[in-house]
Order: structure tokens, then sequence, then C-alpha cells
């Protein structure tokens, strides 16, 4: 999923009739940092030359609509086996990385901006006073990749499909959205239902663009690997499932002279190689097959770069910060098992995780602790909840944990030992509460059930980190596992929630919404392929994500988040894990890139270059 669009600053109080003035940007709180007459974005080289190819490693694209304004699932993305479709945007099948690469969107992302959009394939948007519709103007000259004109058409067409074949993630996002409407050829009007609107110009401008001429002959529900017609800056150029997805750059990409996308999409081809473990994708990049790996592993990072290319200066090592929230990484219960119910069965598994003694001997102590759902950002909750956020806490009082109201919840601290002592009896005392009484070496119900926890992960480089806390668990009479499965089962049983507990990361933006009852809210508990892990069905919850969703300013929307992260703390349905404020990067000296990274992106793939005099040197030395 790609990214949103955010509604400029109105006065709320004018009739609904009422429209603002055409703007060639929307944000959420009406800033934008660029004119209307803006020629590019500063983060960019606009005389980048175009050429040359780089090349990734793949990974199953679980995300295919991201959003600055809420949250996407990450789990470390180890490389996935191969891919089986190039539709992004429905539950079957695993599409291929980057096919987001082929579709264009009505406005495109500024990547220094909280939460800013500019127009593309929509020339200018006039969002109602109330807040209940959007009109679009469309570009006459936006075009298919066979040439034929992109309409409002298309457009209306696009978000019939999502809205009711499209995946459930994207058809919660969009629920509220009572339809679009095509005005002209060039125009076209969404109209909003409900109070919490402030996201959905966002989310709408946004959306994939398909063509209405295509899928009036293609199944928008198969999961297939014929190419799709896009409009975007790329298209399918080859592809072997299993090994390989390469996209080449359109050189009569319509909108390419456009100031959103003037000195980006510079590489010719850019390829994602697939490999099955993740040590032969570490080899590719070593090889030279792969020109840059995003490092995830912090034993690597420190341990696994000593090699020629890198010692003689051709393969460079870089961190480049990451000024975006963090958000949350963890291990999530499936809180649709019952022996998950109990919250100090909850609180016993997660003193039993030893992060100190997991920090200082896996992981170089490069990270550090996770507390919040908004970590590395201004709604993370910390002490007690001061009178603003009270207001919001209050009236529900008798219906949220007392912890709420108190200091905000941490994850333990322990000795660093690998078995403190003192975590674990507590861990012990609750479990006996709960009515989970050790019968010797595990822990039973009054039904003689056994107290079984397995923990469901596709890639073995998590059993290192796990099997200390298994091994904990053991110890409180846990029978506890750890279960390796290949990608493809994986996903299915992430889609169907067929896990006891399962590791990712909800990574979020600096302006979260409507997006956040994807992970969250009560209507994405049990629907297939939800975010929504843990099965969350809390109707506080989803009150106080209406006022996130609600708040009509920044600092609202502090306020708001901030009481929304004490309530999500409380319930203690994840056991936290770690964070860092950087990317490591790895890469063959092959490239340049603009003097200004994005402020909230790598900017790796869309605004770096192929370099052939450095490409040359590197021929030369190999």
């Amino acid at each position: 999923m790609r990214r949103f669009l955010a509604a400029v600053g109105l006065c709320l109080l004018l009739p609904a009739s009422a429209l603002a003035a055409p703007q060639h940007g929307l944000s959420i709180f009406g800033d934008l940092k660029y004119p209307a007459d803006f020629q590019h974005f500063d983060y960019v080289n606009p005389d980048a030359p175009k050429g040359g190819k780089m090349s990734l490693i793949g990974v199953v694209a679980r995300d295919t609509f991201d959003s600055f304004n809420g949250y996407i699932l990450k789990g470390d993305p180890a490389q996935g086996d191969t891919f089986d479709s190039f539709n992004g945007y429905i539950l079957k099948g695993d599409p291929a990385q980057g096919v987001e690469l082929m579709f264009d969107t009505l406005m495109a992302r500024a990547n220094d901006e909280p939460d800013a959009i500019y127009g593309l394939v929509a020339e200018s948007a006039d969002l109602a006073d109330d807040g209940k519709s959007v009109t679009f103007r469309l570009r006459p000259e936006a075009r298919f990749a066979d040439g034929s004109a992109l309409t409002a058409e298309d457009v209306c067409d696009s978000f019939r499909l999502l809205s009711t074949q499209g995946h459930e993630r994207i058809r919660i996002t969009i629920r509220d959205v009572e339809g679009c409407e095509v005005l002209g050829p060039q125009d076209l009007r969404y109209r909003f239902k409900g109070d919490k609107t402030r996201d959905l110009p966002l989310t709408v401008a946004q959306l994939p663009i398909f063509s209405k001429a295509y899928y009036a002959k293609a199944d928008f529900t198969t999961s297939t690997l014929a190419p799709p017609l896009g409009s975007g800056p790329y298209t399918v150029k080859d592809y072997k499932p299993g090994q390989y997805v390469a996209y080449g750059r359109r050189p009569d990409y319509w909108a390419k002279d456009l100031p959103v996308n003037r000195g980006r999409w510079n590489f010719d081809e850019i390829r994602f190689e697939y490999f099955r473990e993740r040590a032969a994708g570490f080899e590719a990049l070593k090889s030279g097959i792969l020109d840059l790996r995003e490092e995830y592993t912090s034993r690597d990072w420190a341990t696994a770069y000593d090699f020629p290319a890198k010692r003689d200066g051709r393969v460079l090592m870089e961190v480049l910060p990451d000024e975006t929230p963090s958000g949350a990484q963890g291990s999530f219960f499936n809180l649709r098992r019952d022996k998950f119910q109990d919250i100090r069965v909850r609180q016993a598994l997660n003193l039993a995780f030893d992060f100190e003694w997991s920090n200082t001997n896996l992981f170089f102590g490069l990270y550090d602790r996770t507390a919040s759902f908004f970590e590395l950002s201004p709604l993370k909750a910390q002490g007690t909840p001061p009178a603003d956020e009270l207001a919001l806490l209050a009236p529900m009082r008798d219906r949220l944990r007392p912890e709420v109201f108190g200091e905000a919840v941490l994850p333990p601290v322990s000795d660093g030992s690998g078995q403190d002592r003192r975590l674990l009896r507590e861990a012990s005392r609750l479990l006996d509460e709960a009515g989970w009484v050790a019968d010797g070496t595990l822990r039973r119900n009054a039904e003689g059930e056994t107290l079984s926890v397995e923990f469901l992960i596709d890639s073995p480089v998590f059993e290192r980190i796990l099997g200390p806390y298994v091994k904990n668990l053991k110890l409180l009479g846990v029978d506890a596992t750890i279960r390796t499965v290949d990608e493809a089962q994986y996903q299915d049983r992430l889609k169907n929630f067929d896990f006891d507990m399962i590791s990712s990361r909800f990574a979020g933006g600096m302006t979260p919404g409507d997006s956040l009852r994807v992970f969250f809210g009560s209507a994405s508990a049990d629907a297939p392929g939800s975010y929504n892990l843990s099965g969350l069905a809390s109707p506080e919850i989803d009150a106080l994500i209406d006022n996130v969703v609600a708040a009509r300013t920044r600092e609202e929307l502090n306020v708001a988040g901030r009481a929304l992260d004490r309530v999500l703390r409380a319930e203690q349905f994840w056991v936290p894990n770690w964070h860092k404020g950087s990317h490591w990067i790895a890469h063959w000296d092959r490239f340049g890139r603009p003097a200004t990274k994005p402020k909230y992106d790598r900017g790796i793939i869309d605004t770096w270059w192929y370099d052939p005099e450095k490409a040359a040197r590197i021929t030369k030395a190999d």
C-alpha cells in the first residue's frame, strides 16, 4: 500500500457545500513546505543521470499500500522464497516486491514533511470545508503504459475494486468512503460519511489507480503473474519466480518531468533477487550479485562484514539516520486463545524475557528496549497522565485497567543474568494466581490442560533470540516451543491467526490516524489477513482511536495518541522487543546520491543513481 494524502487546514464552520480554493498539495494540519510553483523536492538532485541498475534482496511484499499517517506491519524482512502474484492489493497470493512501482496515485508524498502530498495524477484538490468530500482535477496528459488516457473513470473504478474486492486491510481503512463520483473526464469527487473524516482525503489520494478497461477483461481477485497495466514509472521487465523480478524504467513515463518526480526514478532497472536462506542473500552481496543490503541483524552488522571488498573500500557500510517513529516491535499474544485471556498469564510470560542479557550477549549492545507503541514519537506516553490526557481517559475509568492512571506501563528490567530470580519468582506467583499450577515440570489448569506456548517464526535467525526466552519459560513450567516454517506456511498461518505468539513490528508515521483501526480496532480483530495480530476488540480502544482520528491540531493528536498508548500498554498483549534510530546499509560503491537524505525515508530506490565512473573503478579493482 503506498502512501496517503492529507488535508489542508479548514474552517469547519462553513456550509458543507463550500469548497476551499484548489490546492497543489495537501497536509493534515495545513502546513505545506513547497509553494505552488516548486520545481522539485529539496532532497533530490534534479539533474541526476538516468541509467544503470540497482539489485536488492527480494522479500515477500506484505505491504504494497503503505501510509505515512498510519502503521505498516514489518517483521524483520528476511527474504522470502518466491512470489506468485503481481497483484499486491488482494488477500490471495504472495506478491512480488516492488509492484507499487507500476501504479501512480492522485498525489505523491514529500518525504521531508510529516504528512504532505503534492499533485501527481491530480493537478489539484478541493476539500469541502466540512471535510465531507474532496474533489480532484486530473492532469489531461496522464496516461497508462499502453498510451491510453487515465481518466476519472479509472480512478473511481479503482476505488470500486479496492472497496469491494481488495485486501481486508484496505477495505477497513476506506470503509467510511461513501463513494467516488465521476464529474467529467478529468474531474471526480470522493464523498465521506460519519464524523471522523480527517484522514480520508489522505487515504483516497494514495490509492493505486488501475485501468478500468484492463480489469474489465482481467479478474482483479485472481492471484496472477500476468504483469498488470499501470501508469507508474516502471513496468515488469523480466521475472522468474523463486529467483528474481526486474522492473524496467519507462522512458515514456508521462509524469517523469513533474515536480514530484524530477530527480527521482533514476535507475533503468530495479531488480529484486530472491533467496531461500539469509546466508545466501549475504553471500550474494559479497559476490556483487546484490548491489545493496539493509542489515537487520546486530550480530552480522558487528561481525560479518569483514570480507575483501569491504576492507578495500569497494563495499561501504553506512548508518543512515532514521527520523521516523520506531513504532512497536515485539512478540504478540493471540488473545483469541483462551489461555491468554488472563492478563496475569501475559504479565508472567513478559517477565521471563531478559532483554538486558539479550542486548549484551546477542545484540552487541546496539539496541534500546521498546516500551511504547509510538516509540521515538511525541505520542509516546510517559509518567503519570497529565490533565489533558485524563480528560480523555477519566470518562471511561471504570472500564479501563487501574494501571492506565498510574505510571505508564514499562517492560521489566532484569539484572542481566539471563535468569533473574526475582522476576521469575514474580512470574511464578502470577501463574499460580491465574490457576496454572506446577505439577512437577509442567503447569496445568483445573481441567488438566497444559500451559503451552508456541512461537511461530519463518527464519532460523530468530531461534538464537527466542532460545533463552524459551528456556526461562520452561523453568516456569510452561511448555514453550519454537516452530520454524517456510514462508508460504507462515503467511497462511498469519492470515488465519493460527499461532500462539508471533513476532512483528508495527512501524508508524508522524501522523497516525484512521489506519490504527487496522491494528487495534475491533472491526479488524477477526478479519482474515488483518494486522490486528492479537485480536484486540475493545470499545474503549476504539473510542480512543476515534480521538486520534478527530484531532484537529498536532498537539491534540499527540495528547490523544499518548492516552491511547497508555491503554494499549496496560493490556500487556505483547512482549516488547527493541529498537534503534538508524538504518544499517551496506552497498557497493557504484552509486551517487543527493547531498540531503529525505528526513522521513531512506530515499535509496527513488533518489540515488548509478555512477558509471565509480562502477568502472570497482570493475578495474576486481
